[in-house]
């Protein structure tokens, strides 16, 4: 049987108190810039751990919402937007070249994540705000969504993502958080979620039924009560599938 090759990215530098436990079980990780959570010394922090575990560092921009956790949708100017994911960027592109480290990969964070999925005027103005990088990192962004047709459209690099613990709206949407069935905290059911979507193209939605998906990159919370506990049982169980960490 072939081996397929995976990516396990987490979201980081969020203050998770064992955050550093998760490391170990990633091939990548969103780290925090300062729009939803993050300063210096958290980003700082972060980027050194994962150095240690030689883990591709992505930055995790965010709507300038640290109340929130840049999880509620902000109505900007266009000048106001740009100018703040510029920033977001820069200062963290600053410090990596502080320690020396590369980055690999731009991922959104929270709401604007979600807003990008669907908002050309929004996804236009996101990737006019990180044009400067496009010829040397992989923007992570949702198949089929606004974002990644438009950011193809550029030239710019993309790398499918999914979510291994989150549920799947037919749409392809996220199911909210204010739901209870929003999330996925037993491994064996985010095992199985994730091995239907890397080797059958295909995500079980909440109504039962199977959409296509195209994933290459899955991402587990940091934040999630049992993340940990998903990580360790993932890196046991997906090579009994034939599936690979990517390198």
């Amino acid at each position: 049987m072939k081996v397929k090759c995976i990516d396990i990215n987490c979201d980081v530098g969020e203050g998770i108190a064992n955050e550093a436990d998760l490391f170990p079980f990633l091939t990548s990780c969103n780290i925090a810039c300062g729009g939803h959570f993050g300063t210096k010394d958290t980003m700082r922090a972060t980027v050194d751990l994962a150095i240690k575990y030689d883990v591709k560092i992505g930055v995790h921009p965010s709507y300038p919402d640290k109340e929130n956790f840049g999880r509620v949708s902000m109505r900007m100017s266009k000048d106001l937007f740009v100018n703040t994911i510029k920033e977001q960027i820069r200062e963290f592109v600053d410090l990596l070249n502080e320690k020396k480290a590369v980055l690999h990969h731009i991922k959104p964070h929270g709401a604007l994540y979600n807003d990008l999925v669907k908002d050309k005027e929004l996804a236009l103005a996101f990737l006019e705000s990180i044009i400067v990088y496009k010829e040397r990192v992989v923007l992570y962004s949702p198949y089929n969504s606004v974002i990644a047709k438009e950011a193809i459209k550029q030239g710019f690099k993309v790398k499918y993502e999914a979510f291994g613990d989150r549920n799947y709206n037919s749409d392809l949407s996220l199911v909210s958080r204010l739901q209870k069935n929003a999330l996925i905290s037993n491994p064996k059911s985010v095992l199985e979620h994730i091995r239907v979507m890397l080797l059958q193209e295909k995500v079980k939605v909440r109504s039962g039924d199977l959409v296509p998906i195209q994933a290459s990159t899955f991402c587990v919370h940091g934040d999630s009560a049992n993340a940990l506990n998903i990580l360790s049982y993932l890196s046991k169980e997906l090579p009994k599938l034939n599936i690979a960490k990517s390198e």
